[in-house]
């Protein structure tokens, strides 16, 4: 059997625009392949949210589904499988299931809705979904198929041996139904080792049921998520025949007859993996939004710098302008560095010192201020000055603002509401500090983009004489191996000083964090690059009262 891997990137409540897509591979490789296979929920995109709670919405995507069984009837040779919402026409329960569908010459022939529905991280779909009450194989030209969503591959025990398993595992189930060729469709987002948990996932899962074992994955960002790909076939020895590029569209066609190439069994290079992903997920977030014009503040420091050329490899470097606004405390090296930077890079620059507006805002607050010592309401107003620029000129031109806030800093509230946390887009928002340094390393590896001045100075705010951020801060190793255990891992306070770390550092990092969560739920939406970003994923209370 010929098999195409359609991993395409759907627009999420484009039903339109990603029906039409579907149409048109399916008329470019009708007669070239027996089936071509299309990722979870692509015709609505992934995640739809609350869309899904829309009577109407649900509508439109059943009467796309019978606009796809017509088309299919002119080209009956091919079969499609597609991933769609479909009602259940029960009372009971959300009524509502997450389905890959079989087409083939202009009929739904078998609908089998997810058994799985993850509800942890980023994932909430028994908000919207029934399960499936069971499933089932279907025969398929000459192979008997065992279709499956996502999350009903990912309960594999040899995979998770610590983790909270599903009471049933959907693959088992079909391979003792006699499945002869499994095949999964996914929107499985990425994190930084994603790519390589998500391989060895499946070549088990080949290997386990020896059975030959299709995945295809949706590629492109959705608001927070950023999506891989790296859609893959294994034979039923667990050797990879085909595996899609990562990060770019991709219709793979592979013969399922052709030998195994153990030579694609590779790792990926974690900060190439992680540029693209970013590039990607700014590309997408503004395409989707209907933007095409980024302005971002520059401070002469590695962030800025950093998300600067993220944004000029995703968007081009005619669409991003960088505005330096120095204060009476910024360094002239700072404003120099960034201009470095922006001839570097080919972006326009400006730059708008704010030493007028802040001495007008000091005389306006002079009575209300008068006989207090100068402190962080000062440093905060030079950063909100700076917000309100860059928020104007995006309003007067139609760029969206990008934060250019890191993982630390807002973890420990290092930064100001409404001030360097204003904009549309946080580039960087999920890079702690010490991953900051690394990619910038990685963009630098073959010329230097980002001046060598930016890397090597101390970090500092530059809202007060002579600042710097390890006055205040543990050293950001330290600070952030401390976040990866409290935030992403979930230790306690006593377990991570058990680690032999400062008990008074582990306690202020984590009262730090937690009195920091009202910022956190005013935040810009950031990309997701690690197993646990704020964000979607990450649900705390802000009132509360903890004993740590």
């Amino acid at each position: 059997m010929k098999v195409a891997l359609a991993q395409i990137n759907p627009t999420v409540g484009d039903i339109e625009g990603n029906l039409q897509r579907i149409i048109e591979i399916l008329a470019d490789y009708h007669g070239k392949t027996d089936l071509i296979i299309f990722p979870e929920l692509c015709l609505v995109g992934y995640p739809p949210q609350d869309l899904l709670e829309r009577a109407w919405f649900i509508k439109q995507a059943e009467q796309a589904v019978n606009r796809l069984m017509e088309a299919s009837s002119r080209y009956p040779e091919t079969g499609i499988i597609c991933g769609v919402p479909l009602p259940t026409g029960r009372k009971s329960g959300k009524g509502l299931i997450n389905a890959a569908v079989l087409i083939y010459q202009g009929r739904k022939v078998f609908t089998q809705a997810k058994s799985l529905l993850p509800t942890y991280d980023v994932f909430d779909e028994a908000r919207y979904f029934d399960p499936a009450s069971e499933g089932d194989v279907v025969r398929f030209k000459d192979q008997l198929l065992g279709i499956s969503i996502c999350e009903d591959a990912w309960n594999d025990p040899d995979l998770w041996p610590f983790s909270k398993e599903y009471e049933i595992d959907p693959l088992s189930k079909l391979a003792d139904r006699g499945a002869a060729l499994m095949v999964n469709i996914a929107a499985s987002p990425y994190h930084l080792g994603k790519e390589e948990i998500r391989y060895r996932l499946i070549k088990n899962r080949a290997r386990k049921h020896r059975i030959p074992f299709i995945f295809v994955n949706q590629v492109g960002g959705n608001d927070e998520l950023i999506f891989d790909g790296g859609s893959m076939v294994f034979n039923e020895d667990g050797v990879p025949l085909k595996i899609a590029p990562y990060f770019q569209e991709q219709i793979l066609e592979v013969d399922l007859e052709e030998p195994g190439n153990p030579a694609l069994e590779k790792p990926r290079d974690r900060m190439e993996s992680l540029y693209s992903a970013l590039v990607l997920g700014i590309k997408d977030y503004l395409r989707k939004c209907g933007f095409q014009k980024a302005v971002l503040g520059l401070s002469g420091g590695i962030d800025s710098a950093l998300a600067c050329c993220l944004a000029v490899d995703a968007l081009g470097k005619e669409n991003v302008l960088g505005i330096a606004m120095p204060s009476p405390y910024s360094s002239l090296g700072s404003v120099e560095d960034s201009r470095e930077l922006a001839r570097n890079l080919g972006i326009d620059f400006k730059v708008i010192p704010i030493d007028a507006i802040f001495e007008s805002y000091l005389k306006t607050l002079g009575d209300g201020f008068g006989g207090v010592e100068p402190g962080i309401a000062e440093e905060n107003i030079q950063a909100r000055i700076r917000g309100n620029i860059l928020m104007a000129f995006a309003n007067k031109y139609g760029y969206i603002t990008l934060a250019t806030g890191n993982k630390s800093e807002l973890a420990i509230g290092y930064c100001t509401l409404y001030g360097d946390m204003c904009g549309g887009l946080s580039a960087i928002s999920d890079l702690p500090k010490t991953v900051v340094y690394e990619l910038a390393g990685f963009i630098n590896r073959d010329q230097e983009r980002i001046p060598r001045s930016i890397i090597e100075k101390a970090p500092s705010a530059e809202l007060k004489p002579n600042q710097r951020d390890q006055d205040t801060l543990p050293p950001y190793p330290v600070l952030d191996k401390i976040l990866q255990h409290y935030v992403e891992d979930g230790f306690s306070v006593a377990e991570i000083i058990a680690l032999n770390f400062d008990p008074e550092t582990v306690e202020w990092v984590a009262r730090t964090v937690d009195r920091s969560e009202y910022k956190r739920k005013q935040a810009v939406p950031g990309l997701k690059i690690s197993p646990k970003a704020f964000g979607g994923g990450r649900r705390m209370p802000v009132a509360k009262k903890i004993k740590y």
